[in-house]
């Protein structure tokens, strides 16, 4: 397993910087590479806040972006921590964003990759794992699959996030629900105010986007763009939703649900 880095007593956040390596891009052909937002000369991302939020619709490359980041800070595109290969990738035909490590760089200050990468799909695997490695280490497994669905993913993140380290997460939302949602809202809002650990997170969900003085980014074909939460679609589609759900349904049923955005 991975050795862990010394502490550090400066403020979360600690990747602060993302830019493309040109030389390293030419010539790459074929998904991730073929991302439009991936543009050598363009591309530059700046992490300002503890907790970053990446919004947008499916296939802006939102989940793409957060594997790319994971893998430059060691972690297996599976999920888990550092050093973990919960899943074996031997016989996968289909192509991770965690590709795109090689062609981008990262400003650290300081560099701080301890943490970890949850993704939702995944997170059973890892479970398991971690009990297993438990099990052969004589100490007690974790167990977090013996709670429900939603309250082992929360009690997951209350127990890791209350170390300092960088965590990545990609669309949580899928496997809580609201009540869950806000939850994990508080969590993030506590990382937001500490800053002692940084959080970079896609997600779908209007209560996540939610964290107070995070930074919000919107993800579209041609770069990315700081909002509001209540700017983004997802957001608008709710509150269209729940001031006149009869109305909402009736036009989405028509195909018009566009004209609430």
């Amino acid at each position: 397993m991975a050795r862990r880095r010394p502490k550090t007593n400066l403020p979360a956040p600690f990747l602060q910087r993302l830019t493309v390596l040109g030389e390293k891009l030419d010539g790459q052909a074929g998904y991730p590479f073929n991302i439009p937002w991936l543009d050598a000369e363009e591309f530059e991302l700046h992490f300002t806040t503890p907790v970053t939020i990446i919004v947008g619709e499916n296939g802006t490359g939102k989940s793409t972006l957060i594997e790319a980041i994971a893998a430059l800070s060691g972690y297996d595109e599976a999920g888990g921590g550092k050093g973990y290969r919960p899943v074996d990738h031997a016989n996968a035909i289909d192509k991770s964003g965690a590709l795109l490590a090689d062609v981008l760089r990262a400003g650290w200050l300081p560099k701080v990759t301890d943490g970890w990468f949850f993704k939702a799909e995944s997170f059973f695997s890892v479970a398991r794992y971690l009990d297993d490695v438990a099990r052969e280490g004589g100490g007690a497994p974790p167990d977090f699959l013996s709670w429900s669905h939603g309250e082992g993913f929360v009690r997951f993140f209350e127990e890791r996030m209350a170390r300092q380290g960088i965590y990545f997460m990609d669309e949580p939302e899928s496997a809580l629900s609201p009540r869950r949602q806000l939850e994990l809202l508080r969590i993030l809002d506590g990382v937001q105010r500490s800053a002692t650990s940084q959080v970079i997170i896609a997600t779908h969900s209007p209560i996540l986007m939610a964290v107070p003085e995070a930074r919000v980014l919107e993800v579209a074909r041609h770069g990315f763009a700081e909002i509001d939460y209540r700017s983004t679609s997802h957001f608008k589609l709710y509150q269209a939703f729940t001031v006149d759900p009869e109305e909402f349904v009736s036009d989405a049923l028509r195909g018009e649900e566009d004209r609430h955005l």
